[in-house]
Protein backbone atom coordinates (compact mmCIF):
# COMPACT_ATOMS: atom_id res chain seq x y z
CA UNK A 1 0.00 0.00 0.00
CA UNK A 2 1.08 2.99 -0.90
CA UNK A 3 1.72 5.79 1.66
CA UNK A 4 1.60 9.29 1.41
CA UNK A 5 2.60 11.50 4.99
CA UNK A 6 1.17 14.95 3.22
CA UNK A 7 -2.27 12.97 3.10
CA UNK A 8 -2.22 12.06 7.03
CA UNK A 9 -5.35 14.14 8.52
CA UNK A 10 -3.94 16.68 11.02
CA UNK A 11 -5.96 16.33 13.77
CA UNK A 12 -6.06 19.30 16.38
CA UNK A 13 -6.76 17.22 19.60
CA UNK A 14 -3.49 15.22 19.08
CA UNK A 15 -0.47 17.87 19.66
CA UNK A 16 -2.18 18.53 23.40
CA UNK A 17 -1.01 15.04 24.95
CA UNK A 18 2.64 16.71 26.72
CA UNK A 19 4.00 15.13 29.67
CA UNK A 20 1.74 16.89 32.10
CA UNK A 21 -1.38 16.00 29.87
CA UNK A 22 -0.44 12.66 30.11
CA UNK A 23 0.20 12.30 33.28
CA UNK A 24 -3.28 13.79 34.29
CA UNK A 25 -4.72 11.47 31.71
CA UNK A 26 -2.97 8.19 33.16
CA UNK A 27 -4.29 9.23 36.65
CA UNK A 28 -8.47 10.55 35.91
CA UNK A 29 -9.29 6.86 35.01
CA UNK A 30 -8.64 6.18 38.96
CA UNK A 31 -10.18 9.46 40.21
CA UNK A 32 -13.08 9.00 42.50
CA UNK A 33 -15.65 5.60 42.31
CA UNK A 34 -17.59 6.60 39.01
CA UNK A 35 -15.03 6.87 37.32
CA UNK A 36 -13.61 3.50 38.45
CA UNK A 37 -17.16 2.03 38.02
CA UNK A 38 -16.53 3.37 34.33
CA UNK A 39 -13.28 1.72 33.69
CA UNK A 40 -14.19 -1.35 35.48
CA UNK A 41 -17.25 -1.50 33.02
CA UNK A 42 -14.76 -0.72 30.04
CA UNK A 43 -12.43 -3.65 30.94
CA UNK A 44 -15.19 -6.08 30.98
CA UNK A 45 -16.49 -4.63 27.46
CA UNK A 46 -13.32 -4.97 25.84
CA UNK A 47 -12.02 -8.80 27.32
CA UNK A 48 -15.69 -9.86 25.61
CA UNK A 49 -14.73 -8.21 22.33
CA UNK A 50 -11.69 -9.80 22.50
CA UNK A 51 -13.01 -12.59 23.31
CA UNK A 52 -15.90 -12.41 20.01
CA UNK A 53 -12.32 -11.69 18.38
CA UNK A 54 -11.32 -15.41 18.78
CA UNK A 55 -8.73 -14.47 21.55
CA UNK A 56 -6.12 -13.27 18.83
CA UNK A 57 -2.51 -14.25 19.26
CA UNK A 58 -1.48 -10.93 18.58
CA UNK A 59 -2.86 -7.16 19.27
CA UNK A 60 -1.55 -3.72 18.75
CA UNK A 61 -3.16 -1.42 20.95
CA UNK A 62 -3.13 1.58 19.13
CA UNK A 63 -3.51 4.23 20.08
CA UNK A 64 -2.35 2.80 23.87
CA UNK A 65 -2.45 6.34 26.19
CA UNK A 66 -1.25 5.63 29.24
CA UNK A 67 -1.65 1.42 29.33
CA UNK A 68 -5.07 1.51 30.55
CA UNK A 69 -5.72 -1.85 29.01
CA UNK A 70 -1.97 -3.35 29.20
CA UNK A 71 -3.00 -6.03 31.77
CA UNK A 72 -6.07 -7.06 30.23
CA UNK A 73 -4.00 -7.33 27.12
CA UNK A 74 -1.26 -9.28 28.83
CA UNK A 75 -3.79 -11.96 30.55
CA UNK A 76 -3.08 -14.15 27.68
CA UNK A 77 0.60 -15.22 28.24
CA UNK A 78 1.45 -16.60 24.85
CA UNK A 79 -0.40 -12.86 23.03
CA UNK A 80 2.46 -10.92 21.27
CA UNK A 81 1.61 -7.59 22.13
CA UNK A 82 2.68 -4.15 20.12
CA UNK A 83 1.56 -0.39 21.52
CA UNK A 84 1.44 2.87 19.71
CA UNK A 85 0.11 6.45 20.22
CA UNK A 86 1.11 9.65 17.97
CA UNK A 87 2.09 10.95 21.52
CA UNK A 88 5.65 10.17 22.85
CA UNK A 89 5.02 11.15 26.11
CA UNK A 90 1.69 9.24 26.69
CA UNK A 91 3.56 5.78 25.82
CA UNK A 92 6.66 6.99 28.27
CA UNK A 93 4.35 7.66 31.16
CA UNK A 94 2.70 4.46 30.39
CA UNK A 95 6.45 2.44 30.09
CA UNK A 96 6.95 4.18 33.68
CA UNK A 97 3.86 3.74 35.78
CA UNK A 98 2.63 0.30 34.48
CA UNK A 99 3.63 -2.83 36.49
CA UNK A 100 7.30 -3.91 34.99
CA UNK A 101 6.12 -7.27 34.35
CA UNK A 102 3.01 -6.09 31.99
CA UNK A 103 5.49 -3.17 30.50
CA UNK A 104 8.10 -6.05 29.65
CA UNK A 105 5.31 -7.64 27.33
CA UNK A 106 5.11 -4.53 24.98
CA UNK A 107 7.09 -3.30 22.12
CA UNK A 108 6.30 0.53 21.78
CA UNK A 109 6.74 2.66 19.18
CA UNK A 110 5.29 6.09 17.84
CA UNK A 111 3.08 7.34 14.92
CA UNK A 112 0.35 8.45 13.42
CA UNK A 113 -3.05 6.23 13.18
CA UNK A 114 -3.02 6.91 9.66
CA UNK A 115 0.25 5.79 8.75
CA UNK A 116 1.70 3.13 10.64
CA UNK A 117 5.00 2.02 9.97
CA UNK A 118 4.22 -1.87 9.93
CA UNK A 119 3.57 -4.54 7.30
CA UNK A 120 0.32 -5.59 5.91
CA UNK A 121 -1.36 -8.03 8.65
CA UNK A 122 1.29 -7.01 11.19
CA UNK A 123 -0.80 -8.46 13.50
CA UNK A 124 -4.40 -10.74 14.00
CA UNK A 125 -5.70 -7.79 15.71
CA UNK A 126 -6.13 -3.92 16.25
CA UNK A 127 -7.21 -3.03 19.51
CA UNK A 128 -8.32 1.41 18.95
CA UNK A 129 -10.33 2.69 22.08
CA UNK A 130 -11.01 6.01 22.26
CA UNK A 131 -9.96 7.68 18.78
CA UNK A 132 -12.37 7.90 16.15
CA UNK A 133 -15.44 9.72 18.44
CA UNK A 134 -12.58 12.29 18.01
CA UNK A 135 -13.04 12.37 14.07
CA UNK A 136 -16.04 14.50 12.98
CA UNK A 137 -15.08 14.24 9.08
CA UNK A 138 -16.55 10.75 7.52
CA UNK A 139 -13.01 10.91 5.05
CA UNK A 140 -11.03 10.97 8.13
CA UNK A 141 -12.91 8.10 9.32
CA UNK A 142 -12.64 6.41 6.73
CA UNK A 143 -8.81 6.78 6.13
CA UNK A 144 -8.38 5.34 9.58
CA UNK A 145 -10.36 2.36 9.30
CA UNK A 146 -8.98 1.54 6.08
CA UNK A 147 -5.19 1.57 7.65
CA UNK A 148 -6.58 -0.90 10.45
CA UNK A 149 -7.97 -3.01 7.78
CA UNK A 150 -3.83 -3.13 6.16
CA UNK A 151 -2.58 -3.55 9.65
CA UNK A 152 -4.63 -6.71 10.81
CA UNK A 153 -4.84 -10.12 9.42
CA UNK A 154 -8.63 -10.87 11.28
CA UNK A 155 -10.08 -8.39 13.60
CA UNK A 156 -10.26 -4.66 14.66
CA UNK A 157 -11.85 -3.96 17.86
CA UNK A 158 -12.90 0.17 18.11
CA UNK A 159 -15.05 1.91 20.23
CA UNK A 160 -16.70 5.83 19.49
CA UNK A 161 -20.10 7.85 20.87
CA UNK A 162 -22.90 6.59 18.39
CA UNK A 163 -26.33 8.10 18.49
CA UNK A 164 -29.93 6.40 18.85
CA UNK A 165 -29.55 6.89 22.63
CA UNK A 166 -30.35 8.89 26.23
CA UNK A 167 -26.90 10.36 26.41
CA UNK A 168 -26.91 11.65 22.34
CA UNK A 169 -30.03 13.29 22.77
CA UNK A 170 -29.21 15.34 25.78
CA UNK A 171 -26.02 16.16 24.10
CA UNK A 172 -27.49 17.27 20.84
CA UNK A 173 -29.15 19.50 23.00
CA UNK A 174 -26.75 20.65 24.93
CA UNK A 175 -24.60 21.47 21.41
CA UNK A 176 -27.59 23.61 20.03
CA UNK A 177 -27.65 25.51 23.49
CA UNK A 178 -24.02 26.73 22.83
CA UNK A 179 -24.25 27.33 19.36
CA UNK A 180 -21.04 27.91 17.05
CA UNK A 181 -17.76 27.12 18.07
CA UNK A 182 -15.22 26.77 16.15
CA UNK A 183 -13.30 24.13 17.67
CA UNK A 184 -14.94 20.56 18.65
CA UNK A 185 -13.03 18.15 19.89
CA UNK A 186 -15.74 14.93 19.88
CA UNK A 187 -18.33 13.86 18.08
CA UNK A 188 -21.89 12.10 18.39
CA UNK A 189 -21.29 9.59 15.11
CA UNK A 190 -24.46 8.52 13.08
CA UNK A 191 -24.64 4.54 13.61
CA UNK A 192 -25.92 3.85 9.95
CA UNK A 193 -23.11 6.37 8.37
CA UNK A 194 -20.28 4.60 11.01
CA UNK A 195 -21.26 0.84 9.71
CA UNK A 196 -21.11 2.41 6.29
CA UNK A 197 -17.44 3.63 6.28
CA UNK A 198 -16.56 -0.02 8.10
CA UNK A 199 -17.71 -1.26 4.40
CA UNK A 200 -16.22 0.81 2.78
CA UNK A 201 -12.53 0.94 4.32
CA UNK A 202 -13.28 -3.26 3.35
CA UNK A 203 -14.23 -4.38 7.24
CA UNK A 204 -17.28 -6.05 8.13
CA UNK A 205 -19.19 -5.77 11.87
CA UNK A 206 -19.40 -8.99 13.62
CA UNK A 207 -20.50 -7.73 16.89
CA UNK A 208 -21.60 -4.58 18.74
CA UNK A 209 -21.25 -3.94 22.31
CA UNK A 210 -23.17 -1.07 24.25
CA UNK A 211 -21.91 0.64 27.26
CA UNK A 212 -24.99 0.82 28.50
CA UNK A 213 -27.80 -0.25 25.72
CA UNK A 214 -29.46 2.72 25.12
CA UNK A 215 -28.36 5.19 27.60
CA UNK A 216 -24.67 5.90 26.96
CA UNK A 217 -22.95 6.98 23.68
CA UNK A 218 -19.99 4.58 24.28
CA UNK A 219 -20.14 1.58 21.90
CA UNK A 220 -17.49 -0.91 20.88
CA UNK A 221 -17.41 -2.47 17.51
CA UNK A 222 -15.98 -5.78 16.66
CA UNK A 223 -14.90 -5.40 13.00
CA UNK A 224 -13.52 -8.51 10.61
CA UNK A 225 -11.22 -7.84 7.71
CA UNK A 226 -12.14 -8.78 4.34
CA UNK A 227 -9.11 -9.88 2.98
CA UNK A 228 -9.06 -10.61 -0.76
Amino acid sequence: MDKNVSNTPKLEFSNKYDSAHAQQYFSKHQDGLMRRLSNRRDQQICRKALNIAGNPASVLDMPCGTGRFWDLLAEDPNRQLYASDFSQDMIDTALQHRHSSVVSRFNTFQASAFDLPVDDNFVESVFCIRLIHHMGASDDRVKLLKELARVTSDTVIISLWVDGNIKAWRRRRLEQKRGHHDYQNRFVINRKLFEQEVGAAGLKVKAKLDFIPGYAMWRTYVLTAQKS
